[in-house]
C-alpha cells in the first residue's frame, strides 16, 4: 500500500481512482464495508482504489481546545487500511487553507484533478467543505458536472448500535468494550511500550507491566480482562486502569498483570499492546493493600474463567 502525504505526492499516471474519502478513525465496520467495496469496483474496472483522510484529525484544528481522543493513532489507522487491500492512502494535511477550501473547489481539485474520480463511496453523513457546506446531494451534483459516480451507504447499526467513530469513542469512553468490539469488529486496543523504571534486563522476570504514557482514548477508569502482546508474545491478562487509590497519592496507570506469565525479553522500545475484551468492574479504594490482593485474585479468577469459556466456545 502506498501511502502519499499529499495531494502533490500522487503520481500523475496514479488514476483514475475509485475513492472513499474519510476521517476512518478506527477503521470500523462501516468503513470496512465502503472499503471492501471499492476496492472491489477498482479491481473489476482495473483502476486504483485509495482511501482518502487527513492529518491531523480535523477537530484538532477546529476545536483545538476540545482535548479530542483517537480511536486509533496515524501509524494504526494506516495498518488497519492496508488490511483492506486498497491501493494507498492519501492523507492529506489538515491546514487552514484545506478547511476553507469549498465543496465545489474540493471536488474539482482533490477528486477530479488530483486523483482523476471515477467513483466516490461515501457514508450517508458524509460533510465536506468549508464548515461542511456540501452534503452527499451537493456531493451528487458535483459527480454529475465533473464526471464522477457517486455510491452512498446507509447508516450501519449493530444490535440497535450506530457503528460510527464517535458512538464508538462514546462507548469506550464508557467502559463498554465489549459493545465497542462489536462495532470495531476487534477488540479496542492501544499500543504503548513499557512504563520506565522496571528494571530492564537480559529477562523481564515481573508479570506486571505499567505501560507509558498513551495520549489517545482509554477506557474508562476500572478493571478489564485484556490479552497484551509484549513483543512477538501474547498473554491473557486483567488490566486496571485508573488511579490505584488504595496506595494513597494517587497516579494514573495502565497496569497489566500477565497470566499464565513466563520471563519475556523486554526494552524500552518493546511493544506492548493491550487488547480490552471486557469489564470486570470500577476502580475503587480498599482499606488495606491486602483487600486490594484478595480483589485481584477474585478478578484474576474471574479472567481466567472467561477465557476458559472463550475458548470452549471457539473451538
Amino acid at each position: 500500500m502506498q501511502v502519499f502525504h499529499k495531494l502533490e505526492d500522487v503520481p500523475a499516471g496514479f488514476g483514475p481512482t475509485v475513492l472513499s474519502v474519510g476521517n476512518f478513525d478506527g477503521v470500523h465496520r462501516a468503513h470496512s464495508r465502503v472499503l471492501a467495496e471499492i476496492v472491489g469496483r477498482a479491481r473489476e474496472q482495473g483502476l486504483k482504489a485509495i482511501a482518502v483522510s487527513f492529518e491531523p484529525h480535523p477537530l484538532r484544528i477546529l476545536r483545538p481546545d476540545a482535548a479530542f481522543k483517537l480511536l486509533t493513532p496515524s501509524s494504526e489507522k494506516l495498518r488497519l487500511l492496508e488490511t483492506t487491500q486498497v491501493d494507498a492512502v492519501l492523507l492529506l494535511p489538515f491546514t487552514r487553507d484545506l478547511s476553507l477550501m469549498t465543496p465545489q473547489r474540493f471536488a474539482h481539485d482533490v477528486l477530479k484533478k488530483g486523483l482523476q474520480a471515477r467513483e466516490v463511496h461515501e457514508g450517508y453523513n458524509f460533510r465536506f467543505g468549508h464548515k461542511a457546506a456540501g452534503d452527499v446531494t451537493l456531493l451528487r451534483e458535483l459527480g454529475h458536472k465533473l464526471g464522477f459516480d457517486v455510491h452512498i451507504y446507509p447508516e450501519l447499526r449493530l444490535r440497535g448500535e450506530p457503528v460510527s467513530s464517535s458512538h464508538i469513542r462514546k462507548l469506550i469512553a464508557a467502559g463498554k468494550v465489549s459493545l465497542a468490539r462489536h462495532l470495531l469488529g476487534r477488540p479496542f486496543a492501544i499500543l504503548s511500550t513499557a512504563g520506565r523504571g522496571r528494571g530492564y534486563g537480559v529477562k523481564y522476570t515481573v508479570p506486571t507491566i505499567n505501560l507509558s504514557r498513551y495520549e489517545e482514548l482509554i477506557p474508562k477508569d476500572g478493571v478489564y480482562v485484556t490479552r497484551t502482546r509484549v513483543g512477538d508474545e501474547c498473554f491473557d491478562s486483567v488490566t486496571n486502569v485508573g488511579t490505584r487509590p488504595t496506595f494513597g497519592a494517587e497516579s494514573f496507570a495502565v497496569e497489566t498483570h500477565l497470566l499464565n506469565f513466563h520471563p519475556v525479553a523486554l526494552t524500552p522500545e518493546t511493544e506492548v499492546e493491550v487488547h480490552f475484551l471486557h469489564r470486570l468492574r470500577d476502580e475503587i479504594k480498599f482499606p488495606s493493600v491486602d483487600a486490594l490482593r484478595e480483589q485481584i485474585a477474585k478478578d484474576v479468577k474471574k479472567a481466567r474463567r472467561y477465557f476458559h469459556l472463550h475458548a470452549r466456545f471457539t473451538a
